[in-house]
């Protein structure tokens, strides 16, 4: 088997399991966002944007899409503005 064989069935894994948890509507970058806010949060339970913004997964992303991917990802109910911990901090989810 190729690489971009293996690569193939990877992807193809992939969208199967986010299809099966409902991130298939999602835009690429509202996923990278919700999946870096993921990996964030297993660390500390609430994510703030600067540290957002950092992660390798939206790195590349501008930031007016960052900014309308992440209002976008709070009101479609996948992340949630919290405000008691302060200006720009999120949480995650996961009951989605």
């Amino acid at each position: 088997m190729s690489e971009i064989s293996k690569l193939a069935e990877l992807r193809k894994l992939l969208f199967e399991m986010e299809r099966s948890i409902g991130l298939q509507n999602l835009s690429a970058a509202e996923r990278d966002i919700y999946y870096a806010a993921s990996d964030l949060a297993e660390v500390r339970r609430d994510v703030k944007t600067t540290r957002l913004q950092a992660h390798k997964l939206v790195i590349g992303i501008s930031r007016p899409t960052f900014f309308r991917a992440l209002k976008s990802l709070v009101n479609k109910g996948y992340l949630r503005q919290n405000a008691a911990a302060g200006r720009g901090f999120y949480h995650v989810e996961s009951s989605r």
